[in-house]
């Protein structure tokens, strides 16, 4: 008779999760998940495959939590430029820990998309899921007489989504969250200015 599982799983994928967002998937052993998820080893194979499926799951958890976390914020405030805004001060204002872990799908993109069909693809998705988020709020803003009506919500939300993904990168670097709000600023005044 088979032994069920004794661990929950979804728990044990954020703890990953936590792992490689901190250390990079190479950096990462099999021991330091091991520890991290508090199970054994035969456990993890026989649930994940091996450290790259644990990965691709771990990438998978985090696109679901990025997403619900942005589109929270976007639906969250009255105006949609100020839910953009909002947004991404959340960066700059973040700790210093959660500034220097970056965002996984960035360090992912940085590690291994180039290499690693499976996790260019995973990226592919999830920022394509940013970018409707995106631009469902760029469209709201026009609607709502916030932004010029021709402006393209498609570009603006790849300016958002690339500037959103550089203030992580550049708050990873260890820039100041002053200089990074100053970058929110400006960023903000170029999508009014359209």
């Amino acid at each position: 008779m088979a032994r069920t599982k004794e661990f929950d799983r979804d728990e044990a994928v954020r703890r990953a999760m936590q792992v490689f967002w901190e250390q990079g998937y190479e950096a990462t052993s099999t021991d330091d998940l091991l520890r991290a998820m508090g199970i054994g080893r035969q456990s993890m194979y026989d649930t994940f495959g091996d450290k790259h499926g644990l990965y691709l799951e771990a990438l998978r958890a985090y696109q679901a939590e990025y997403s619900a976390n942005l589109v929270e914020c976007l639906r969250s405030h009255p105006s949609p430029l100020g839910a953009i805004r909002e947004y991404l001060l959340s960066i700059p204002n973040g700790t210093q820990k959660v500034r220097a872990r970056g965002c996984l799908f960035v360090n992912a993109t940085a590690e291994l998309a180039h290499v690693d069909a499976e996790v260019a693809t995973l990226l592919k998705t999830g920022g394509a899921l940013g970018q409707g988020a995106l631009e469902r709020v760029v469209k709201d803003a026009q609607r709502k007489g916030e932004l010029n009506p021709r402006v393209d919500p498609g570009v603006a939300a790849s300016f958002l989504l690339a500037t959103i993904g550089g203030l992580r990168l550049s708050a990873k670097a260890g820039t100041p969250p002053d200089a990074l709000r100053d970058v929110v600023d400006f960023a903000m005044a170029g999508l009014r200015a359209q």
